[in-house]
Parts: C-alpha cells; structure tokens; sequence
C-alpha cells in the first residue's frame, strides 16, 4: 500500500518559491509603470508547463550571467504571482482577487498551457463571478472570443445575452462592440427581443463605427446626409443586414424605421420581404425562437403551431412583425412540485392566461389545453361545482414532440362550461380534458370538439404549465 504525503510536499515546494537562493531563472512580467521580476527554477517550471519546457530549450533561453532570463509583458505581476503559486504549490486563492485579474488568470493560463488551471479558472467566472460577467460582457468577449479553449466561456455569454438581451445592447459598451462578436449574436435564433430593436441598435452600432463620422451630433440627423453618409453606413452594415429577420417587424415599424435606410439595405431582401406579407412566400430566415422553459415540448410546437392556435390562425403560417408576441413563464412541473390535483391547484390558481402540458407515461404522445381564463382554481380542494366562460379555450395533442402532421385541436363549443372547477380535478377543460391527480382523462360530453374517437385514461409522466403573456 502507497502512502500520500501532498500536503508536506505542497508546503515544501511552496518554501522553495518564497526562499530560493538557487534560482536559475529572472522571469520580467507587465509594462509600463507595472513590473516586477520573479525568481524561479528552471527545472519546476519544465516540469509543470509544456510551455516553459519548450520555452526554455537551449535553442530560445537568454543568458547573463548564467541567469535565464525571460520576458512576459502580456502578463500582469498580481496574475504571474498566482501562477507560479500554483506551479510550485499546487494552490490557488482568488478570493480576494479582482474579476479582471482572474479572466487574466484565465488567459495567461491558457497561453502557459496550464490546462488543469485553465479549466478551473474559465469554471470558477462562470460560477462565481457570473454577475461581473454579465455586466462586462464586451470586456469578456473582447478578450476571450477568439481563443478556441474559451468555447465553455463564450457559450456562456452568448446564452445570457440572449436570454436578456435588452441591458446589452442598450448599453454605452454595446456599440464598441467587435464585428465578429456582434455577426455571432445576431446569427442565433434564440435572440429573445424584438426584431425592431435589433435592427434600431445595428443602425446606431454602424453609424458609431463608420470613419466619415455619421455619430457625431451634427450629422445625427438623417434627413442631413448625404449619398457618401449612406455608402459608408451601407459598407459597415453589408453582412449584418442579412441576419436581420425583417418579416418579423411590423408593417408600421417598416415604414417608419426600416425604409428611410432602404438605399443601404440589397434588393433581394425587400423583395423577399414584398414576397412574404404579398404573396404569402416563407422567408429565408425564420423569425427568431421565442424561448419556453418546457422538458415535453420542442419550441417548434408551441412557435408557430400553439401560438398560431391561440391567435386562430392556420398552425403552420410563419409568424410576422404584426402578430403578437407570447412570453412562456413556468409556474407549475410536476416532477418538481408534484403529480397531484391539490398541488396543481395551488401553483395554477387565478385568472391568468394559461397553457398545460402534458407527457403520457410510456408512451411518445403529449397532450394539452390552453385557457385564455386560466384555471380559476382557489387552491385546495373544494366540493362545489363551479363553472367559467370563455371563447377563446382550446385542447390538442401531438403524437411527439417533433410532431407537425398528426396533431390534432379541439375548440371549446359550449363557453360557459368552458373550464369546470371540481372536487379533485387539478384542471378541467369542460370534462374534455381533466387532471384527477396522476391521470389525464378524455371524455366527450360535447363541451369541446374531440380530439380522440374514444374516451381513455393516461397515466401521467410529467405536466407543465405556463403562464402565457
């Protein structure tokens, strides 16, 4: 049996750090008003970095004095400090380390190939410094967007932006922001803002990066420009306009803040655009995703299909710039809050715009109901029968979640029955649809158009619901 002793080990390496006086390597770290010089062996440091054991070959080594001497200005002494703590120690505190020190910790890290460092130090500023990240996302992407380890870094601040990408880009940082950056968010679909905002931020982002000065407060005015005001404009924006989805603005925001910049943007989109909302011709991009936070259900079920429904609209026409946009805020899961009427009804209470969801066990099949009156409930379980109206409530199922042929909508047809609060029903859509603790029962008493020829009894696996805005 092998005894470990790291711990003696660690102090002791440690001491070597703290007290050389063998050292056979000056290592000059920073610029300007802001260096210092670390005294180190040469032997550690090959033994503990690929790049040190290549950087100081025979064939690249500065001597004087038989001292290696060697120069690393792009890194900070507060970060060359933790570094080499962890070479000699194994030991890092960051603690009390500034936010801007540890990303330089991460980037100084990747460089000296110090990858089990590198990976704790890109973990430790999405975890532990995630509010500084989010409000120094340019800083961040500026620094770290073009170094391919840094891909878990970047995701991360691609997925938040989009989550909440209103405070970015209305911010003062947003219009430094590098073109590749900018090229990578606007691409994604899952940019949760308005596509007239995009559009409105990418005109101010182009005019404060063109050389003739378009930003500047006397040329700010548009009516005031000039053919070489626009041709500059028109350059910057050239690749950025095609990834703007322009048939998800309105016909008024069009006319109002799209068309006074038409000489800039290619003839083939506005014919595109003319295509779509004239002759009904489905646009080359889609319009970004509208985001729900659901485990049953692909978000191409509820953008077009679901929302379409609760617009009464065809299910498979793309949605435009004139339709309303929905918001999904989960309220009630029941893996989470559990598979139970009472628990259903407390979560589900109230008169809110609302959409279930519903997985059947052991098989593929997920059905729902949306009730533009929510589900009225009080909470608890109650033994009167109560009953609510409305026009506008409607059940479907589809056969899976990628399912876009086989699904199947029943309208409500009865309105005052149009949801029934009853004894232990978690919800019920006019006795179509009902939640009795962990089933789904179908019934057809007439109150809603039928979406399965015969009545039957699911077990529940899971059920979700949403508030719908």
């Amino acid at each position: 049996m092998t005894s470990i002793f790291y711990s003696n080990l660690s102090k002791d390496f440690s001491s070597i750090l703290d007290n050389a006086d063998d050292y056979n390597v000056l290592i000059k770290v920073g610029e300007n008003q802001n260096i210092k010089e670390f005294r180190a062996h040469s032997v550690i440091l090959r033994a503990r970095s690929s790049y040190f054991k290549g950087a100081l070959s025979s064939n690249w080594i500065t001597k004087q004095n038989n001292m290696i001497m060697f120069n690393k200005p792009n890194v900070t002494p507060t970060v060359f400090e933790m570094i080499l703590k962890y070479i000699y120690s194994g030991e890092l505190d960051l603690t009390n380390q500034t936010s801007e020190d540890i990303l330089g910790l991460l980037i100084a890290s990747d460089e000296l190939l110090l990858e089990e460092l590198f990976t704790y130090v890109q973990n430790y500023l999405i975890k532990n410094q995630f509010s500084w990240v989010r409000q120094n996302f340019v800083l961040v992407l500026h620094t770290v967007f073009r170094l391919v380890s840094c891909k878990k870094l970047q995701d991360y601040c691609f997925e938040s932006i989009c989550e909440d990408p209103l405070p970015f880009i209305t911010s003062k940082s947003f219009l430094s922001l590098d073109k590749d950056i900018l090229f990578n968010l606007l691409e994604s679909d899952n940019l949760q803002i308005e596509e007239v905002t995009v559009w409105d931020y990418l005109i101010k982002w182009g005019i404060e990066q063109t050389s003739a000065g378009l930003g500047s407060s006397s040329n700010s005015d548009i009516t005031n420009w000039d053919n070489d005001n626009y041709d500059s404009l028109k350059q910057i924006l050239n690749q950025f306009i095609p990834l703007i989805r322009f048939v998800g603005i309105s016909h008024k925001d069009l006319f109002n803040k799209v068309y006074p910049y038409k000489v800039i943007i290619p003839s083939h989109i506005f014919k595109e655009i003319e295509e779509f909302y004239y002759d009904g011709i489905s646009p080359s991009l889609p319009l970004r995703i509208r985001q729900i936070e659901s485990n049953i259900i692909n978000l191409e079920l509820i953008n077009p299909i679901i929302v379409n429904w609760i617009d009464k609209k065809n299910p498979k026409i793309p949605r435009t710039g004139n339709d309303p946009l929905y918001k999904f805020k989960l309220i009630y899961r029941g893996s989470r809050n559990g598979i139970n009427s009472e628990s259903f009804k407390n979560k589900c209470n109230g008169k809110l715009a609302s959409l279930v969801l519903i997985k059947i066990k052991g098989s593929n099949k997920i059905f729902g109901g949306y009730s533009s009156i929510g589900f009225n409930s009080l909470g608890g379980i109650k033994s009167e029968l109560l009953y609510y109206n409305s026009s506008n409530n409607f059940i479907f199922s589809f056969e899976n979640n990628k399912d876009i042929k086989n699904m199947k909508l029943g309208r409500v047809k009865n309105y005052s029955k149009a949801i029934i609060d009853y004894n232990d029903h978690g919800f019920n859509f006019g006795w179509a649809m009902c939640m009795v603790n962990q089933n789904l029962c179908l019934n057809d008493y007439g109150y809603y158009e039928k979406i399965l020829p015969t009545d039957e009894i699911f077990n529940i696996e899971e059920i979700e619901t949403f508030i719908v805005t």
